[in-house]
C-alpha cells in the first residue's frame, strides 16, 4: 500500500521519545524496557497509533507495542504523542516479518487493526492470517495464543476464520456487524479508518480467536 508522504519523516519519526530504535536489543528483555511483568500486547501495523496510544491509556497495567513498516504512517502517530506521558507504550518502525528477531516468548495478544487485505491470490501470503504469520506467531507468544482481529474487508475476515480455525484456534467472540451486535465488545477502542466506515455504515467484522498452550 502506498503511503501519503511526509516531508522529514524519518527525522520527526527518530525524534520520538516512544520509538525503539534498536528494538532487536530488547529481544527477551521487553519486562526490563518496560521496567515491570505486566503482559505485554502487540499491533501489527499501528498506522496513525490512534488503537495503540487509546488502548495503552486505557489498560495501564498492560505493556503495548505497536509495529509499523511506514514511517510516513507513524508521522501521525508520535504528533499525537507530542508531550505525552505513557510508560506502558512503545512504537517500532520495521517489517512484521522480522518480529521474532525483535521477541522472544513475550507476547501475551496480538491485534490485527484493519490489516491490508491482500485480495489478490498472488499476494496471500502477505496476509496477517496467513499460515506463514501464525507460525511467526508461535514463536513470540509467551504460552497460550491469542489474536484480536478487526476489519471492513470481508473477503479477509472469511479468509481469517479459515485460517484461524485449522490452525486450531478456537474463536471466543465473532461478529459480522460489530457496532450492532447484540453483545457489544466492551470498551471497544475504535481506529480513525473505523470511525469512517462507522459514519459510512460499513459493518466492521471482528474475532477474538485463541489457543490454549
Amino acid at each position: 500500500m502506498k503511503y501519503k508522504s511526509f516531508k522529514d519523516a524519518n527525522k520527526i519519526v527518530k525524534r520520538s521519545t516512544f520509538l525503539v530504535t534498536n528494538p532487536e536489543e530488547n529481544k527477551y528483555k521487553w519486562n526490563t524496557f518496560f521496567g515491570n511483568n505486566n503482559p505485554i500486547h502487540l499491533e501489527l501495523g499501528t498506522g496513525r497509533g490512534e488503537f495503540i496510544i487509546n488502548m495503552a491509556l486505557t489498560n495501564p497495567k498492560i505493556n503495548f507495542v505497536g509495529i509499523e513498516i511506514s514511517e510516513d504512517q507513524l508521522v501521525k502517530a508520535v504528533q499525537k504523542l507530542n508531550n505525552k506521558n505513557i510508560p506502558n507504550l512503545a512504537l517500532i518502525c520495521a517489517d512484521a516479518h522480522d518480529i521474532d528477531k525483535i521477541f522472544g516468548k513475550e507476547i501475551s495478544t496480538i491485534y490485527l487493526t484493519f490489516s491490508e487485505p491482500w485480495p489478490k491470490a498472488h499476494n496471500e501470503k502477505n496476509r496477517f492470517t496467513h499460515e506463514n504469520y501464525l507460525k511467526l506467531y508461535d514463536k513470540i507468544f509467551k504460552k497460550d495464543k491469542h489474536i484480536i482481529m478487526k476489519t471492513d474487508n470481508k473477503g479477509l475476515f472469511q479468509y481469517s476464520l479459515q485460517t484461524l480455525s485449522q490452525y486450531w484456534y478456537v474463536f471466543d467472540k465473532v461478529s459480522l456487524d460489530l457496532h450492532n451486535d447484540e453483545n457489544p465488545v466492551k470498551s471497544n477502542i475504535m481506529t480513525d479508518w473505523e470511525r469512517k466506515c462507522v459514519q459510512d455504515k460499513k459493518p466492521i467484522y471482528y474475532l477474538d480467536a485463541s489457543f490454549k498452550g
